[in-house]
């Protein structure tokens, strides 16, 4: 054979069931690690404002940093990266994301803390721009909702556990070594998908082109718009909610990271009532979510006197947001069918610009009205996003989307 004759590479042997299920599983071990990093400083900013002699509503800048890095850079990576094979730009994406975790654990100062939440952004935007379609790639033959499933598991576990057990992790050692943790867990699940996940060719990932098609589905804006609305509801006052649950409810450090687990394990089980009920009633997840999420908002100073009654609420608005946000996912997918990659990267970038306006502006709300008044701010924009809610779900379209 002659040196310029092209050799057709061994085609690889199909992945076991087994194997295959291993990867989604992995997929989904990976979600809740990038949630709980997303997530985590919530739960730490008190100890972090402490270590760098600041008060922990100045910290919360890097919750808002990290969401508007994402939120940018999600299309752009993505569209970058479009024609790259999957498994190798997972594996480089989840480098990229332990060494920022390294360089977060021996930060020296506060800057050089948010220059490593910006190195894990940038992996972050990639990651859940390309996941949710790799799950379904890898998935069994008929088993791809399963995956999805299992995905939208890990991170609703990312609440349950990542969050509250972060928190326990960075009061007992230290916040530093809840990054390590992280790190570590990390780099066990990227040995796994090296391991498990065959080559994956980019497909169906869409292009520029795309935008000019979105634009021409008004359904697909609306659930857009909600999402930027009702995400930055939420975290106006969830950005705060450790502090606020210390020093305006009063409650001992123990009971704080109580609530956190209370809103998390619900959260859970909203996962669960969505996955089971969405399609018997698919009019009323996003529109009842979005008015629990206000209500719960609304009541935070009121209920804030008892530890029960304030668990309670946090309970329902942990399973308002998780059914919400699998609401808007599994429509902006039904919208866009044609284009996964692109309108997953683009809901993932304005989910990120609401999580980077609501901890903004619930930090603006802070410094002039008070730390008491986050959950009035935000009830009142969760409000306004029921009331999209409302009309979103009386068109036409909705029910049936664009295929």
């Amino acid at each position: 054979m002659s040196a310029s004759t092209p050799q057709n590479p061994m085609p690889q042997p199909a992945p076991s069931e087994t194997q295959q299920w291993i990867s989604v599983i992995s997929l989904a071990f990976a979600a809740f690690i990038f949630n709980t990093t997303e997530f985590v400083p919530v739960a730490l900013l008190s100890d972090i404002g402490k270590s760098f002699a600041m008060p922990a509503t100045d910290a919360g800048i890097m919750i808002t940093l990290y969401a508007w890095v994402v939120a940018p850079m999600s299309l752009p990576i993505m569209l970058l990266t479009k024609n790259i094979e999957r498994r190798f730009l997972l594996i480089a994406l989840f480098s990229v994301f332990v060494v920022s975790h390294v360089l977060s654990y021996f930060s020296w100062s506060f800057n050089m803390l948010l220059l490593s939440r910006i190195g894990i952004a940038f992996a972050h935007a990639l990651f859940w721009s390309i996941t949710a379609s790799l799950a379904v790639r890898v998935a069994p033959k008929g088993k791809e909702l399963q995956a999805l499933g299992l995905l939208a598991t890990g991170t609703a576990l990312a609440m349950v556990l990542g969050i509250p057990f972060g928190r326990m992790i960075g009061e007992t050692y230290g916040w530093r070594n809840t990054f390590a943790l992280i790190a570590i867990g990390a780099t066990l699940v990227c040995f796994i998908l090296a391991k498990t996940l065959p080559k994956l060719p980019s497909v169906n990932s869409g292009s520029l082109s795309s935008l000019k098609l979105f634009w021409q589905r008004p359904g697909l804006l609306m659930v857009f718009a909600l999402t930027v609305i009702v995400v930055t509801a939420q975290f106006t006052a969830y950005s705060y909610i450790e502090p606020f649950a210390l020093n305006i409810a009063h409650f001992s450090s123990s009971q704080t990271t109580t609530l956190l687990l209370v809103y998390g394990v619900t959260g859970f089980l909203g996962s669960y009532l969505f996955g089971k009920f969405a399609r018997k009633y698919p009019k009323f997840p996003i529109p009842l979510s979005s008015a629990v999420i206000a209500a719960a908002m609304l009541l935070l100073i009121p209920l804030s006197a008892n530890f029960i009654s304030f668990s309670v609420i946090c309970g329902l608005w942990g399973m308002a947001i998780i059914c919400f946000s699998l609401a808007q996912q599994a429509k902006t997918l039904d919208f866009a069918s044609d284009a996964t990659d692109v309108s997953m990267a683009i809901h993932s970038g304005l989910y990120n610009v609401g999580i980077g306006a609501g901890a903004l502006i619930g930090g603006l709300a802070t410094t002039n009205f008070g730390l008491n008044q986050i959950g009035i701010v935000g009830g009142i924009i969760a409000v306004i996003g029921t009331l999209l809610a409302l009309v979103l779900v009386q068109r036409k379209d909705f029910l049936t989307g664009i295929k």
